[in-house]
């Protein structure tokens, strides 16, 4: 199969991204391979080679994809005059994403595939996610909206709960989409609170 055009490689990068990624969280890393994905896909593994270069750059490839569209999610959360309110949007920005990229979550904050560890350009690439989350926080500070601290540390604590929440609601365990969401809503109006020195009694 000869290279993509341009045309085309968005499309064929998503779809053997997604088969990847599907391959991955249904049968393990050991299933992830470039016949396999190429399989799926319904293209030669030719076409994995010239995409991705090799099993390890498309398993970057998947890393960074599910990060691309984690970071279109927060883009598309509009900023409005409540600190705080955009805040909360962010975090149901990452539910969702979370939801609609369950293939591809684990590998973002796990290491379902033990020889993967991104490098330094890697990791530079998707910071960005997280500064967007620094950034809201500290404009809930900069605004007094929460009581004084380093934005930095609130932000992991946030990001932390976002990850947990959404490993568990992905694994079932937060039960149907309603009873996650009232989960999801009173630990963050908790944590909100706290930040904000409010008693959340």
């Amino acid at each position: 199969m000869a290279r993509p055009r341009n045309r085309d490689y968005a499309e064929l990068r998503r779809e053997l991204v997604d088969a990847g990624g599907r391959l991955l969280a249904a049968e393990g890393p050991s299933a992830l391979t470039t016949r396999r994905v190429a399989q799926q896909a319904g293209v030669s593994t030719t076409a994995v080679y010239n995409l991705f270069g090799d099993k390890a750059g498309l398993v970057r490839e998947m890393f960074l994809a599910g990060f691309e569209r984690l970071a279109a999610a927060f883009a598309a959360v509009p900023r409005t005059g409540d600190p705080v309110a955009d805040l909360l949007a962010l975090g149901r920005a990452y539910r969702a994403s979370a939801l609609a990229n369950p293939h591809l979550y684990e590998l973002m904050f796990g290491r379902p595939v033990p020889e993967f560890q991104p490098d330094a350009e890697t990791a530079a690439l998707i910071q960005p996610t997280f500064d967007t989350l620094v950034a809201a926080v500290a404009r809930c500070l900069d605004e007094g909206a929460f009581a004084p601290a380093e934005p930095h540390d609130l932000a992991v604590r946030l990001n932390a709960l976002a990850h947990g929440m959404c490993g568990l609601e992905l694994r079932g365990a937060l039960g149907d989409a309603a009873q996650a969401s009232r989960h999801w809503d009173a630990a963050f109006g908790a944590m909100v609170r706290g930040m904000a020195g409010d008693d959340p009694s």
